[in-house]
């Protein structure tokens, strides 16, 4: 078999072709391999790597000439614009003239859903080069290139899937399958509702219990979109699953076609497990590197480096679950192998990638960090990276509750600690509290939470010395104890409520003259004068830090 660049844009047309691609004029036929995917805007400078591939975003047809000529000045391969076009003389010319392809996103695909898959097709996601090493004449860990073989051998499209039903990888030919398949390959997801129907038909069940293809008759499912039947294998590893392949064929399953999915689901183990290798390398260093930046260690610079942050205005984050697992959930790995945490981590790189490329995120020190470089004035950096991470929070919904702090901005190493320590502040407020009932919300700065991250600091020095409640405190916590009065919890309500007997009196669920009498009991009681405003600021300290922690 030969081997073509792993990142050229031929192969970019084969794999991404039919589904999401069209080839609208110009040769493909590029030497070398495409340097980077490059999102194309009017107003910044562009910086374009050799070979790029520009994604012309938005970009009105009467412009069109001029860019293809500019991008082919700057060594572009390939314009990518959204289709349908006319191919006008103009633009024609233009094409030939700057020897680019220009090539167009077909309609109900997203820039986003391209520039993941581009993404996805260009990087290595192999340890060393690839070149050193094939399995089964392919090379190591290019699940595309496994899906084409194995799609060429049954003559059908094909896709491999993940124990979510993730399309981690498609073969061409796509737009032969029916409409459902097409809507899975651009959304890289098998669709929630087909994936219930083959859930409740007990599909799933079937094809992870069984070392044979599963087969599923259209005519089961009930769909007008799913016309071709479906042929599947379960892939594993040893006892464990790994994922699936799918293929969208007509016709009876032959022996040799069922030999054929075999062999392929131990061909595509070898490839996905090494596939998880290089993940798994790639996840330590970036760990290492961006550990290294937020202690300020002595080799900062040079990861900020390597992470392409130096010199870049950075906003920390830092991420942790809403309500504090226990140490074994907390790292309890899912049926992929990640702990919940680095399925967060995992999340959230992917909810940046979209909006910031750059971003850097590890779990560090039991804490979801994220390194953001977001250029802009005064506060705006730290407002945008609010939202950001707001918009985070919402997809995550119930489903993983989380509380993000963000630090401020800084361009050097000091600021970037810095900003990690305000991030790491404001999470462990909205995560720990030292209000009752805690915080609601899932993002703060460090402003916003300020005088609650002051009362957690002293709650956690009180905690460090073992301090306990002393003077009409510990008088009133006493007398609580041998009476069963509540003397305690009324007047940490009152002062929650500034001192409105009604307001207090509602959130005790008790007469206003209820509370005035217990008011007056716990002045006899503790020798409490509530009308001195420094033993009311000493009571509620003592009530917030000690009594009611």
């Amino acid at each position: 078999m030969s081997q073509r660049p792993r990142a050229s844009l031929g192969r970019v047309l084969d794999d991404l072709g039919d589904t999401l691609l069209e080839l609208l004029a110009g040769d493909p036929a590029h030497d070398g391999e495409i340097g980077g995917v490059v999102i194309h805007d009017p107003d910044d400078e562009p910086v374009h790597p050799a070979g790029a591939l520009v994604l012309a975003v938005g970009v009105r047809p009467g412009e069109l000439p001029e860019l293809v000529r500019e991008v082919g000045r700057r060594g572009a391969v390939g314009l990518v614009v959204r289709a349908p076009v006319v191919l006008t003389d103009a633009l024609a010319a233009a094409v030939e003239e700057s020897r680019t392809a220009l090539l167009g996103l077909r309609r109900g695909a997203t820039w986003a859903q391209l520039t993941a898959l581009l993404r996805s097709l260009l990087a290595e996601g192999d340890i060393g080069p690839a070149e050193a090493e094939t399995l089964g004449g392919l090379p190591s860990g290019d699940l595309f290139a496994v899906a084409n073989a194995i799609g060429a051998l049954l003559d059908a499209p094909v896709t491999i899937e993940d124990r979510s039903s993730r399309v981690l990888a498609f073969s061409g030919r796509q737009d032969e399958a029916d409409a459902s398949r097409v809507e899975t390959v651009i959304g890289r997801q098998v669709p929630e509702r087909y994936a219930r129907m083959l859930t409740d038909l007990g599909v799933f069940r079937e094809l992870y219990r069984e070392h044979r293809p599963v087969v599923v008759d259209p005519a089961r499912l009930d769909e007008d979109r799913i016309s071709k039947q479906r042929v599947a294998i379960a892939v594993r590893a040893g006892d464990e699953v790994l994922g699936s392949i799918w293929a969208a064929m007509d016709g009876e399953v032959t022996p040799e076609r069922s030999a054929a999915l075999r062999d392929a689901a131990s061909l595509v183990a070898l490839h996905m497990l090494r596939v998880r290798a290089g993940a798994d390398v790639q996840r330590r260093l970036r760990t290492d590197l961006v550990s290294s930046v937020l202690e300020g260690a002595a080799g900062a610079r040079d990861a900020l480096g390597r992470l392409g942050l130096a010199g870049r205005p950075v906003v920390v984050l830092a991420l942790a679950l809403r309500h504090e697992p226990s140490a074994e959930h907390e790292h309890e790995p899912d049926p992929g192998g990640a702990s919940t945490l680095e399925r967060a981590a995992d999340a959230l790189a992917v909810h940046l990638s979209a909006a910031v490329p750059a971003s850097a995120v590890a779990v560090v020190g039991g804490i979801v960090h994220a390194l953001v470089p977001l250029p802009g004035n005064g506060s705006e950096p730290e407002e945008r990276a609010a939202r950001l991470a707001g918009e985070f929070c919402e997809r995550l919904g119930t489903r993983l509750p989380v509380v993000v702090g963000v630090g401020g901005v800084g361009s050097d190493i000091s600021a970037i600690v810095a900003s990690r320590e305000a991030a790491t502040r404001a999470m462990r407020v909205l995560r720990d509290g030292v209000a009752p009932g805690g915080d609601t919300r899932s993002v703060a700065r460090l402003a916003d939470v300020y005088t609650q991250s002051l009362l957690l600091e002293l709650r956690d020095l009180a905690a460090a010395r073992d301090e306990r409640p002393v003077g009409p405190i510990a008088l009133l916590l006493d007398y609580d104890e041998r009476h069963d009065s509540g003397l305690a919890e009324t007047l940490d309500a009152w002062l929650d409520a500034n001192g409105d007997v009604r307001a207090a009196a509602s959130a005790l669920f008790i007469h206003p003259n209820t509370l005035r009498y217990r008011l007056r009991r716990l002045e006899q009681v503790s020798g409490l004068d509530l009308a001195d405003p420094e033993q009311r600021f000493g009571a509620a300290l003592q009530l917030r830090l000690l009594a009611l922690r």
